[in-house]
Order: structure tokens, then C-alpha cells, then sequence
């Protein structure tokens, strides 16, 4: 089993990552490819688009080592079982891969305890509980619209909202104002403070999903102390922590999503609230999900090669 590899991929809305490790954790292969979302881009495409980027991780090994694969999607699983067997097929592999929801192996590329918390947050927001590295609960996930509380999609609508409402009041801006309308307008502004909300508020109904790009917007301007952005990013950590905390008995908590593993007031907030509880950041998924095809074969040595497996593909740690 030696010369044996695994191969993790993470396929999400935005990109796809495979990874091929060696079972003691050398990552031997990776490339990063177009969206594997089913959901967001059809399984045509997702397929196309993980089969491509296999390939290339693939490129300098030998496929015929593979003796296992785990897919991480964002979406539904079951419609990629039976395609994902035949690209399997196609590039020399024996046995197609087990296909899982992302959020288990977003835990793993922060921890390899086996029970614990995932707790989410990007456009949308969610906290896990993980048992035996599978989801056994979630709390929020509830969406743009009802819930995701604490999210970035949250974090920027509660901006914008802010903002129009100062404007309304004919308030100034503040900083988090004039980095929200200079977002929307550029450097045009309305005749009014309300000419400039109410040009603000048909951007957003135009393309609601515009709000989540605000989210750094936030971050930048609660970083200079400005008291709005310091109050929305203090408000979405509360919201996070008692998501979480309606899950959490035991195990460490890994952070995940681009809200919480960059540096910024959120994460911050979210660390200083969880006090002593065990706080990991996820690191690289598509490893996480190789190392995650391989506890079988690793056994009770699963947790020694972990740091290995889920490091940036920019580096890897030694034995």
C-alpha cells in the first residue's frame, strides 16, 4: 500500500479542487477547475467541469493507484453518483467515488476529531454538529431570504439597510456609508441624500445577491472604527455564537467560510465570544477529502499524517 493514493475533491458553486495524496499524507497532484455545483450550473456542466480538473491532479501519477476517492459537492449528491463512476472510469479508476455533502469535509480541513462543530459562514451561514466526520444536525442554513444569520449575504444587507435609513434621515454616511454608495454609484451621487437611497434600493432589487459583496465593505470600515460597521459586525458574531451554541456540547469548533477564516472584525468577535472552546480554521478541502477516502486504510495513524493532507497546496508541512 505504499505507493497507494487517495484522491479528494471539493466541488462547489464557485470552483472545483482535487487533490491526490499518498497515504502518508505527500500530496502528489492538485488542480483547481471550473464549478462543480449540480445545483447552481447542471450536472452536465459540474460534471464536465470535475472531470477536467481530475485530469490535470491526475496528470503526473499513475490513476491506477487509486484505491479511493471521496467528492465533496455543494448540492445534491445522488444525481452525481452514477456520472462521476463513469469519469472515474475514464481516467483509469477502478471504482468511481463516494460523493458527500461539503460541509463534513469543511470540518475535517480544520480538525480530525471525529465529533464536533462546523461553523459556516460565506454568502450563507450554518453550524454543523459532526459525528463519526458525518453531519448529524445543522442549525440555520435557512437561506438568504429567512435565515443565514451572521452570513456575508446578512452582513451586507444589514449595511445597505443602515445606510439607506441614514440617508433617509439626511444623516451623514459615516465611512461604511460612503464606501456602501461609492460601491452602488461611484462617484455620482444623488441631488439628495434620499435621491441617492432611493437609487441604492433599485440596485439591490435588481440583484439582491449584489449585497454580499458589501460584506468586506463592513469588515474594512469596522476595522477603522467606524460605529456602524462595528455594530453590524458585532451583531453578526452574537448571531453566528448562538447558532452554534444551540449544537455544541463537546469537541472542538472549526471555522469555515470566507467570513470566518480571513482575518476581520467577524472572525474576531466570533473568537473572543467562544472564549476557551477549541477554535480551528479550515484549511484545504480538497485535501480534508482525501484524507477523509483514506481513514480506512490509515486506521489509528489517521490523525499523525491529518496536517499533511489538509495543508495549502502553496506548502506542505513535514512528516
Amino acid at each position: 500500500m505504499t505507493n497507494s493514493l487517495v484522491v479528494g475533491v471539493d466541488a462547489g458553486a464557485t470552483s472545483t479542487r482535487v487533490a491526490v495524496h499518498m497515504l502518508d499524507g505527500t500530496r502528489v497532484g492538485y488542480a483547481r477547475g471550473g464549478a462543480g455545483n449540480p445545483t447552481a450550473h447542471g450536472v452536465e456542466k459540474a460534471v464536465a467541469h470535475i472531470g477536467q480538473t481530475l485530469g490535470e491532479a491526475l496528470a503526473s501519477v499513475d490513476p491506477g493507484a487509486v484505491v479511493g476517492s471521496l467528492a465533496g459537492v455543494a448540492g445534491p449528491q445522488d444525481v452525481l453518483d452514477t456520472e462521476l463512476a463513469k469519469v472515474w472510469a475514464a481516467h483509469g479508476i477502478a471504482a468511481g467515488p463516494e460523493v458527500v455533502t461539503d460541509l463534513p469535509i469543511a470540518f475535517a480541513a480544520g480538525s480530525p476529531a471525529p465529533e464536533g462543530i462546523l461553523l459556516l459562514s460565506g454568502t450563507g451561514a450554518a453550524a454543523i454538529r459532526i459525528s463519526g466526520h458525518r453531519q448529524v444536525e445543522i442549525a440555520d442554513g435557512l437561506g438568504w431570504l429567512l435565515g443565514d444569520g451572521g452570513s456575508g449575504f446578512w452582513i451586507g444587507r444589514a449595511a445597505a439597510k443602515a445606510v439607506v435609513h441614514t440617508l433617509d434621515r439626511a444623516e451623514p454616511p459615516g465611512l461604511l456609508g460612503e464606501l456602501v454608495l461609492t460601491h452602488f454609484l461611484g462617484a455620482e451621487r444623488g441631488a439628495t441624500p434620499r435621491a441617492s437611497a432611493d437609487r441604492v434600493v433599485r440596485l439591490v432589487q435588481a440583484g439582491h445577491m449584489r449585497l454580499a459583496e458589501l460584506a468586506p465593505l463592513v469588515s474594512r470600515a469596522a476595522a477603522e472604527g467606524d460605529p456602524m460597521a462595528m455594530e453590524i459586525a458585532h451583531d453578526a458574531a452574537r448571531q453566528l455564537v448562538a447558532t452554534m451554541r444551540r449544537l455544541h456540547s463537546s469537541g472542538p469548533v472549526v471555522l469555515a467560510g470566507s467570513v470566518l477564516t480571513n482575518p476581520g472584525p467577524v472572525r474576531q468577535a466570533v473568537q473572543d465570544l467562544l472564549g476557551g472552546t477549541a477554535v480551528h480554521t479550515a484549511q484545504d478541502a480538497a485535501g480534508a477529502a482525501a484524507w477523509l477516502a483514506a481513514l480506512d486504510l490509515l486506521g489509528p495513524g489517521a490523525a499523525g499524517v491529518h496536517a499533511r493532507f489538509v495543508a495549502s497546496p502553496r506548502r506542505s508541512p513535514g512528516p
